[in-house]
């Protein structure tokens, strides 16, 4: 199977090499400043993926629409689909309709894995304290098996007390933690024997089979929108992903620190990814209390607007996600009313 990030059309290079090309920054940019700047031109001259998300959350999360929603977007030439975690939400407090009803992602994805052949598959995010380095590793390898090769893994700290209570994990020194999970699952996917040791997981010498199609591992990317998470995404993972709640006008300053870290621990800034989770909301002009608008409301011609300045922001990808739309993503909305809404954004903003 071949494949290639071209305006997420799916034709040309190998899924089992690197699945990102971009263009280099070039030598010379050694300050924030200039590699801000240096992000907006590798932005321009590097096409712009769009992806969307899978339906996960709410009444419009059926099988009938998992299957048709990820079949649609592989032939308009979507370039990814995604999914999220929620495991439970709290009787006594509101997190939102769009987490009061939600697939796994992990099982999610390996059922759009089934009705596909090109599209990319990642989930923005799993939780890495909610599940042990050595399962999630299975889980992943195996959906990058029956995918042949077309897995993303996005990961989170996690953020609700009520879910780290539930699944028996613990809050305290997430960040240290996040850092040796990645590279005990690398560790994981590496040839066998695998082994590894470390402060908070420790890998006896093993068998894990099957290794992922991807080598030497899936892409890893980080979420999180604090300062430090920008940070450590820069310095170990393939990428980052933005949040539902990130504010849109503020992306060229959290790639702009991604990319510096990257930089600053002798990476390749511009090898990594910058996923935008896009909460959009077709023909629904949102505004804030300062009275603008706020981006990916409104008009077709708007979003787009607002897509391209998403891109000279520095995000090499965004996916267009409905389960954060309160027209689509909730229990309570109307099912073919929210099937018929998806289908009209799909095709609105199809990259074909």
């Amino acid at each position: 199977m071949r494949h290639t990030r071209q305006s997420g059309r799916s034709v040309g290079d190998d899924t089992r090499a690197a699945p990102t090309r971009r263009t280099s920054l070039g030598h010379g940019h050694r300050t924030i400043h200039n590699l801000r700047r240096s992000v907006i031109l590798t932005a321009v001259t590097s096409p712009l993926t769009l992806g969307f998300g899978l339906p996960v959350s709410g009444s419009w999360a059926t099988p009938g629409n998992v299957a048709a929603v990820a079949r649609r977007a592989e032939d308009l030439g979507y370039g990814s689909l995604w999914s999220f975690q929620r495991v439970v939400v709290p009787v006594e407090e509101d997190y939102g309709p769009q987490y009061r009803s939600v697939l796994d992602p992990i099982v999610a994805l390996g059922f759009a894995a089934a009705v596909t052949d090109r599209v990319r598959l990642g989930t923005a995010v799993v939780n890495a304290p909610f599940l042990s380095p050595a399962i999630l590793a299975k889980q992943m390898a195996t959906v990058d098996v029956l995918s042949d090769g077309r897995l993303d893994v996005g990961l989170g700290l996690g953020w609700a007390p009520h879910e780290f209570a539930v699944v028996g994990a613990s809050s305290e020194r997430r960040g240290p933690r996040l850092t040796e999970y990645v590279a005990c699952l690398r560790a994981l996917w590496a040839d066998d024997p695998v082994e590894f040791s470390g402060e908070f997981f420790d890998v006896p010498p093993s068998r894990m089979l099957p290794k992922p199609v991807q080598r030497p591992a899936p892409p890893i990317l980080l979420g999180g929108g604090a300062e430090v998470a920008l940070r450590r995404a820069g310095r170990i993972a393939d990428g980052w992903i933005s949040g539902s709640r990130q504010n849109l006008a503020e992306i060229g300053a959290a790639v702009g620190t991604v990319r510096g870290a990257a930089e600053e621990a002798g990476r390749d800034p511009a090898a990594l990814r910058m996923v935008v989770r896009g909460v959009v909301q077709l023909g629904d002009e949102v505004r804030g209390r300062d009275g603008t608008r706020r981006q990916l409301t409104g008009t077709a011609e708007q979003i787009r607007d607002d897509l391209g300045r998403l891109h000279e922001a520095g995000a090499t990808e965004v996916f267009l996600d409905l389960n954060f739309a309160p027209r689509v993503g909730s229990p309570d909305v109307d099912t073919v009313g929210a099937e018929a809404h998806a289908h009209e954004v799909l095709e609105a903003f199809a990259p074909r």
